[in-house]
């Protein structure tokens, strides 16, 4: 599927949202909420930030505007107090008090636009012994209790990627945040207020219910010995005869039945209820995999409720049958990326604009909002 930048505007048109330049969780919820139809304007400072991604393929910065702002000019924090005044939202990143000493913290803010949600997105939060100190995702995670739980025994913990702290446990529980506090600011008599997205609390809660099991008895506090986290022989990942992997999750019993006969089981394989003989069913399970290759393997198994799939590779995902007729990925200006979701009947999102370039709407967004300083800071900035 090709987007356009002529697609449906999504719920939150007519939003509109400060995104303070930063890396990481910030840029991602900000990237959401432009997804959602709103009118995100990257402050961008001279010079770039990040992490030395080509600006043309920060995809994370789609569907958003760009200014140039020097926020250590004299006219810089002005001009954001500007954007601030006739926004919903502002998104920041940086560490507890860098807003306030540039001049653009909460109190100013919200003193200039009363309804403003400021959002805040920290690794260790507002306060706390921590708060003050530099980190990313592995840092925040390891101390929540989430990171250990990911990985075979006896071996370090698996690090999955920046996704659980910096974007499930950060970037989520930013926007579930700024939108729940919009939605009081747009109540009769509501106000703004500072929403403080801490990446160790989103990560925290992500484990309520593994905390409820672990209270029940129900999940033993080590890697590889629980049902869902790899311990179980038929949750898991297997080993195909081409080096591939299917994985593997008939947890109830009907799709268990469906799963072993599928597979080949002999009658005599191990009871899956008996926890001492987990490791002989996992081997024969093994077995069974090594005996196809994973093409082999996703045939057997297509159509029915055996709950195997295939693992497939990032350049290979946009092309499964399922995602590929819900265009669950979509190309827009020569590059193949997921598509906006959650999805919607009456606003439909879109992939409307690639990558913002740092600055390239300085002009345009200095007249739609109506900031004439915008102008002056960006030929300060750039002569």
């Amino acid at each position: 599927m090709t987007a356009t930048g002529n697609g449906p505007r999504g719920p939150l048109h007519g939003t509109r949202v400060v995104e303070l330049a930063g890396i990481g969780p910030g840029p991602f919820a900000a990237m959401l909420l432009a997804d959602l139809g709103a009118d995100v304007v990257r402050v961008d400072r001279p010079g770039g930030a990040g992490l030395g991604i080509d600006p043309a393929r920060d995809l994370t910065n789609r569907n958003k505007r760009s200014v140039l702002v020097d926020l250590k000019d004299p006219a810089g924090p002005a001009t954001v107090l500007d954007l601030a005044e006739r926004a919903d939202i502002l998104v920041e990143g940086y560490r507890p008090g860098v807003a306030e000493r540039l001049g653009v913290g909460p109190e100013v803010c919200l003193a200039r636009n009363p309804k403003l949600v400021y959002g805040r997105m920290t690794g260790w939060g507002q306060d706390g012994p921590l708060a003050p100190r530099a980190g990313h995702d592995i840092a925040y995670i390891a101390p929540t209790g989430t990171l250990s739980m990911i990985g075979a025994p006896g071996e370090p913990p698996t690090v999955p990627a920046n996704l659980l702290g910096d974007y499930a446990g950060g970037s989520l529980y930013l926007v579930v945040g700024v939108l729940a506090a919009l939605q009081h600011a747009r109540t009769p008599g509501g106000t703004g207020q500072v929403v403080d997205a801490a990446i160790v609390d989103g990560a925290a809660h992500l484990a309520t219910m593994i905390h409820g099991m672990l209270a029940a008895g129900g999940w033993q506090d080590r890697r590889g010995a629980n049902l869902l986290d790899g311990g179980c022989p038929f949750y898991g990942t297997y080993e195909t005869a081409d080096g591939r992997y299917m994985a593997v999750g008939p947890l109830e019993q009907r799709f268990y039945d469906e799963f072993v006969t599928l597979l080949g089981l002999p009658d005599t394989a191990p009871d899956r209820g008996d926890l001492a003989r987990w490791d002989e069913l996992r081997a024969a399970v093994a077995d069974r995999f090594r005996s196809r290759t994973r093409a082999e393997w996703t045939a057997v198994f297509e159509g029915t409720d055996a709950c195997v799939a295939p693992v497939l590779s990032l350049r290979e995902a946009p092309h499964h049958p399922h995602l590929a007729a819900r265009a669950t990925f979509v190309e827009h200006g020569g590059l193949t990326q997921p598509a906006p979701a959650p999805r919607f009947t009456a606003t439909p999102t879109s992939v409307r604009t690639g990558p913002a370039l740092p600055g390239a709407d300085t002009e345009a967004v200095a007249a739609d909002w109506d900031v004439p300083g915008l102008r002056t800071t960006r030929k300060d900035t750039t002569d």
